[in-house]
């Protein structure tokens, strides 16, 4: 497994090794072990999955605020999404910075997207499934959201979103967010 840091400290990507045959594949999306050998210690709780049937689906910008803020490991197991991660931290010296990774059902890439980071991803095909596992259960009370068009994010997203939810459609701009309680280095 190939656990590389991308220019956002703390957000990795991940490469499983896949072993092919005339039979298909195999690999291991997910260990312990080896993501700790690769520097992510985390305890994951929960799995989701989600479908979007529409190429230009875009969901997020999300989070959850403390105490139930997520790390998350996102994969895409059908079709193919650019993933996004953001970091709100307060006092980080990378707040408010992005960083995007396409992944998809032929490339097995995973995106690591630690606490205090907002997420998202736009697809790049129709029937896109992905799935992630989180770090801590869903608390509604603590769901939060930015707009996925903020210019002081600035995301080059690289097609136009064609459906977004309610939600996200009156998601606020980041400066707007004065309830962001995760600390850089807490």
């Amino acid at each position: 497994m190939k656990i590389t840091e991308t220019k956002l400290k703390d957000v990795y990507v991940v490469e499983p090794q896949v072993f092919g045959d005339e039979r298909g594949w195999f690999m291991e999306s997910w260990s312990k072990r080896k993501f700790a050998d690769g520097g992510i210690n985390v305890e994951f709780l929960q799995d989701n999955q989600s479908f979007s049937a529409t190429k230009g689906t875009l969901r997020g910008l999300h989070y959850q605020l403390n105490p139930m803020a997520q790390a998350k490991i996102v994969r895409c197991t059908r079709g193919e999404i650019f993933d996004v991660a953001v970091d709100i931290r307060r006092g980080s010296p990378q707040y408010g910075q992005w960083v995007g990774e396409v992944l998809s059902a032929k490339n097995f890439k995973q995106l690591f997207i630690p606490r205090g980071f907002a997420h998202g991803f736009i697809t790049l095909t129709d029937d896109v499934e992905v799935q992630y596992k989180a770090d801590n259960y869903y608390a509604p009370e603590c769901d939060g959201n930015i707009r996925w068009d903020d210019p002081q994010i600035g995301v080059d997203w690289p097609i136009a979103p064609v459906i977004l939810s309610d939600k996200d459609k009156a998601a606020p701009l980041l400066k707007e967010r004065d309830n962001l309680n995760f600390i850089y280095g807490a």
